[in-house]
């Protein structure tokens, strides 16, 4: 296997670039959007400052086939390889995620993405099909020695529907009062239409996309239908549209947030045994829904251990990283917590013999 990190694009410059692979990363997804940039990610990478009221960020219908190319450039120019690109800017496909009168330009502006994506050798794709996006997680001492971690509690949820407009905690369309959501098979069906559409682009490219279930892994959120509620529901999306480029981005924490460590082997066997993995979010966390708090990677309800073996055993050989890391007290908080997580994968898979 490969050890990979994860770098929002405020972070894909030299110095963070060259701590990923001082930290024995060889590979990069970079989160490429730049949306949420108010909430708990920019918090956990250490940001400086209140976010609150910044404006959401301009950008265009699509990224440039030039600026795929130079972004491969820069993570290469660190002796890195970039294994993926992970979720779209909001404004890139909020009309396919509501099913709005700009949905066809939207779905033709993605198939341009993944055919430049092929051409400059960006293998996987990452998405997660959700209106809402991430929403409700808080930052609490919840980790070892109260290092601070994500954690979700379902009775302390907000009640804070859908606006129309906003998609992933983002302004994309001007609008007022609030969202009339789907039906959970209302966005299925969508789901599968995005796939149908883009699917054979993407094996024409060589590129895969690579499905994020929902976290935190609740039927409803805003008010919205959520998919891929359990281990199973990956093999519905997976059945939908048959291919070789449809795939998971298995994202094996929100997995065990979703029933408990019992089930999480058996989702590693079932899908490393069809081949259907593109790479692996590996974070520990302790608790299930309706409650549960991520922590270090070897401190959670999972046996880690037992799960890069299981990795191995079936015979995946790609990319594991650490999606989510706590973050420790000292002066780089959120590079700490990565590098501690990378040190821990880095050596379990050394010591198995599976490290490449």
């Amino acid at each position: 296997m490969k050890l990979g990190m994860g770098l929002y694009r405020w972070q894909l410059n030299p110095a963070d670039l060259r701590f990923a692979r001082q930290a024995g990363a060889t590979h990069i997804i970079a989160h490429y959007a730049d949306y949420r940039r108010t909430l708990s990610h920019r918090a956990m990478a250490g940001a400086i400052g209140d976010a609150s009221g910044d404006p959401p960020v301009p950008v265009g219908e699509k990224w440039t086939r030039e600026e795929l190319a130079e972004l491969r450039g820069l993570v290469e120019s660190e002796g890195l390889k970039l294994e993926a690109i992970e979720n779209f800017e909001p404004s890139f496909w909020n009309e396919i995620l509501l099913d709005g009168p700009g949905r066809a330009r939207q779905i033709e502006n993605l198939k341009s993405i993944i055919r430049d994506m092929g051409a400059v050798g960006i293998p996987v794709l990452g998405y997660n099909f959700s209106i809402t996006g991430v929403f409700g997680r808080v930052i609490r001492p919840v980790a070892r020695a109260g290092a601070m971690a994500p954690s979700f509690r379902q009775a302390e949820l907000p009640d804070d529907p859908m606006p129309i407009g906003v998609v992933w905690d983002t302004r994309v369309a001007e609008g007022s009062g609030l969202l009339d959501p789907p039906t959970g098979e209302e966005l299925w069906q969508r789901l599968e239409a995005f796939l149908r559409d883009l699917l054979p682009v993407a094996e024409e490219a060589n590129v895969k996309l690579a499905a994020h279930p929902p976290d935190p892994p609740v039927p409803l959120l805003r008010g919205v239908p959520q998919l891929m509620l359990q281990p199973r529901d990956c093999q519905r999306l997976l059945d939908l549209v048959p291919s070789s480029s449809n795939q998971l981005e298995f994202c094996q924490g929100t997995l065990s947030e979703m029933t408990g460590e019992s089930s999480v082997y058996k989702a590693i066997e079932t899908y490393t045994r069809q081949g259907k993995i593109a790479y692996v979010h590996f974070r520990n966390v302790r608790g299930h829904v309706p409650d549960y708090d991520e922590t270090f990677v070897d401190e959670g309800d999972v046996d880690m251990v037992k799960a890069l073996r299981l990795y191995g055993k079936y015979g995946y050989r790609g990319v594991v990283m650490p999606d989510h890391a706590p973050a420790m007290n000292c002066l780089a908080p959120w590079h700490a917590g990565m590098a501690h997580a990378l040190g821990w994968i880095g050596g379990v898979l050394k010591a198995l013999d599976l490290l490449e």
